[in-house]
């Protein structure tokens, strides 16, 4: 797997960005970019499962590794789910299974760095190159509103 890194300037507070992370209604509104209905379904706590889902039955089933409200929070990728079906021991799933995905939130000046880090299996690279800029570029309009 490659890591990818996206860094986004905000103009808004660290606290307001992690809101629209991590609220869902806005969660909703930025993660469109990949699949329009997609959704997480979690508590939002560290060590908790969460199923990233498209709106269709399927999506992933991750868990929140590490958590310091406003400021980071890291997913460690467990399996997919396929038809509301949850896989996590398929050869398939073991190629990739355990990558991370990491958001750090850095306060610069009056404005937020938003660092996004993906571990990336490489049959996922160009849909991610192409929608994750489209997801942030919407987690900035909705925080600098």
């Amino acid at each position: 797997m490659e890591k990818i890194r996206f860094t986004t300037i905000i103009n808004a507070p660290r606290e307001k960005v992690w809101s629209i992370l991590w609220t869902d209604e806005t969660y909703r509104a930025w993660t469109s970019a990949f699949s329009e209905g997609s959704c997480a379904v979690t508590d939002w706590k560290k060590g908790s499962k969460v199923l990233f889902m498209d709106g269709k039955g399927s999506g992933m089933v991750s868990r929140i590794d590490d958590l310091v409200p406003n400021e980071f929070m890291s997913f460690q990728h467990l399996g997919e789910v396929k038809d509301g079906v949850e896989d996590t021991t398929s050869e398939r799933v073991q190629q990739w299974a355990g990558g991370r995905e990491n958001y750090t939130l850095n306060i610069v000046g009056s404005t937020t760095e938003l660092v996004t880090e993906l571990d990336m299996p490489a049959e996922f690279k160009d849909y991610f190159m192409n929608t994750f800029p489209l997801a942030l570029q919407k987690v900035k309009e909705l925080s600098e509103q």
